[in-house]
């Protein structure tokens, strides 16, 4: 049930069309206090057309809407406030979610088209830092919740297993490098060797050059680079897998930038065709003057590829392979240009799918307020947080509950839901301060703190005995319609947080949630024996159950018992 949309068609009828469905839903809000209603529409853009004033209108259109829904609609100033009628909206809520279950507040607006989603795509023979983070998390997420509104997500690891650094760390190997320590620590190793190349290559300038030479080597199928470079992505992979194993995250595509060497020189060839391509100081480029920008450069004067290639050739494979719908690139927000042009020239180029390409930034992950760079060195790994992370998890279940049944995977579900919670509760432009000690609090706005609300409330059932006797009919507690509004809500929150490619809008709602829930028990003795008690156990069902959903779309898991 829609209320938002009952209350819209009403307002629609009431004023014979002169506003669409869409418009009116576009200016429905909430009343700022509860007191007001429980939803309100401003009257002011109907003033002109009307020739009368808000509140004159606001009155007129209050006493034509009769919906059983609505206890009262009142014009307040230039307002027509609704009241929700309790009994029927707190029934027809809870009812919705005790019998769809997980599935509340699926849709089908995707219809089953894919998209793909091109997340987390770490750079091979580089530690996964703590920078990696937020593409890794960000994507899952949002896989999670284009599936929920019905697409059928495709989520595509495009490794950085290809460029320039590889000509570096191969010149940094062959100088320094030590056959067995980096079989002994491979990705240590390699980072350590990685960082003393831009350390040496300071007052040696001639390295840059070495490298530049190895890499053109490697392109060009040379068998040591080759076999260097293959020794690198395969040990880097076995590092990598055990971390999204750990943060539970698959992939359905690990094609990385190696993957289309052999597939950009048709995407060249297809530019040159429709005489797209120019040449500029020895270099091929596609001008984007009319757009603004500057031109996308595509391969250098010594014949090199470039990023801006290969996602070309990226997408043409995709659309190819996966006829996708909406092309998302979870890709951090100084990749906002490149993303520009490359999205640009495929328009150019006539695919009209282009426009249903959308990159998706996000801001950075600090730590003392600056930016992580694995080039520096100064990387925070995020293997080592995690297993930091469980330690401190432990030690807060040993101190709350050292009874606790499966404490270790307890402790994982909550050092890990405490890490991603952090992450996407932030509005993904924003930087975030690194702080596991913040975190891992189990009150205020944190992951453990929604998933031991989620625990209490499942602990409430066991008491209960379960929900099986719980039913929904009759609950009109006033205690407990901010929470039930708050249920209601939840269907709206997952198209909205969908729409802005924004998962921090479901994380807002799970603490308000949870807060909600935390505030009724605190001020209503649910196990009561009286006629209100199965309807309560309902409610309680209710919340665990959109609690349990809400962090799923956040790729956390909700323990039952912490």
């Amino acid at each position: 049930m829609d209320l938002l949309n009952i209350y819209a068609e009403e307002l629609t009828k009431s004023l014979n069309g002169i506003l669409s469905l869409e418009n009116i839903l576009e200016l429905i809000e909430k009343p700022r206090y509860s007191t007001q209603g429980d939803i309100a529409f401003p009257c002011f853009t109907l003033a002109k057309t009307l020739k009368k004033t808000p509140n004159q209108i606001a009155v007129e259109i209050a006493t034509r809407i009769n919906h059983p829904m609505f206890e009262k609609v009142v014009a307040d100033g230039p307002y027509v406030n609704g009241f929700f009628h309790k009994k029927l909206v707190s029934n027809e809520v809870i009812t919705s979610i005790l019998d769809q279950g997980k599935h509340y507040g699926s849709s089908d607006i995707g219809n089953g088209k894919n998209i793909t989603i091109d997340f987390s795509s770490p750079n091979i023979a580089k530690p996964f830092s703590m920078g990696h983070l937020r593409s890794t998390v960000i994507g899952n997420s949002l896989a999670h919740i284009f599936e929920k509104c019905g697409y059928n997500a495709i989520r595509i690891n495009h490794l950085g297993d290809w460029g320039t650094q590889f000509g570096k760390l191969i010149v940094a190997y062959k100088l320094w490098g030590n056959e067995e320590q980096v079989k002994q620590n491979p990705i240590k190793e390699l980072l350590s060797l990685y960082v003393k190349f831009h350390e040496e290559a300071q007052q040696q300038k001639h390295l840059e050059e070495e490298a530049r030479i190895w890499f053109k080597k490697l392109e060009d199928g040379d068998a040591e680079p080759t076999k260097l470079w293959e020794w690198f992505r395969s040990e880097s992979l076995q590092e990598f897998s055990k971390i999204y194993k750990l943060l539970g995250i698959t992939f359905d595509s690990y094609h990385g930038e190696a993957f289309y060497n052999d597939k950009m020189e048709k995407t060249l060839r297809l530019l040159n065709d429709q005489k797209l391509l120019s040449t500029s100081d020895g270099a091929e480029v596609v001008h984007l003057d009319e757009y603004e920008l500057p031109p996308c450069l595509l391969k250098k004067s010594d014949g090199a590829t470039l990023y801006a290639t290969r996602d070309l050739t990226a997408a043409l494979y995709r659309q190819e392979t996966y006829h996708f719908k909406k092309g998302i690139y979870v890709v951090g927000h100084e990749q906002s240009l490149h993303f520009k042009q490359v999205f640009l020239v495929l328009k150019k180029m006539g695919y009209n799918w282009a426009n249903d390409l959308v990159h998706v930034p996000f801001g950075f992950i600090l730590k003392d307020g600056k930016k992580m760079s694995t080039r520096k060195g100064k990387v925070v790994l995020l293997e080592d947080v995690i297993s930091e992370a469980v330690s401190l998890a432990k030690e807060n279940i040993e101190v709350k509950n050292p009874g606790l049944q499966n404490k270790d995977e307890v402790a994982k579900q909550v050092a890990i839901g405490a890490l991603i919670f952090h992450d996407l509760k932030n509005e993904r432009l924003n930087n975030i301060e690194f702080s596991l000690k913040d975190m891992l609090k189990f009150e205020g706005e944190t992951g453990p703190y929604v998933q031991y609300t989620h625990a209490r409330a499942c602990s409430i059932l066991r008491k209960a005995g379960g929900a099986k006797d719980s039913q929904a009919e009759g609950l009109d507690e006033e205690e407990s319609w901010e929470l039930v509004k708050m249920l209601m809500d939840f269907p709206a929150v997952i198209k909205k947080s969908m729409t802005l490619y924004e998962p921090s809008q479901i994380a807002k709602y799970l603490i308000d949630l949870s807060q909600e829930f935390n505030k009724y028990y605190g001020i209503v003795k649910i196990l009561a024996d009286d006629e209100q008690k199965a309807q309560r156990i309902a409610l309680v069902k209710s919340v665990t159950t959109v609690l349990c959903e809400g962090l799923r779309l956040l790729g956390i898991t909700a323990p039952e018992e912490m």
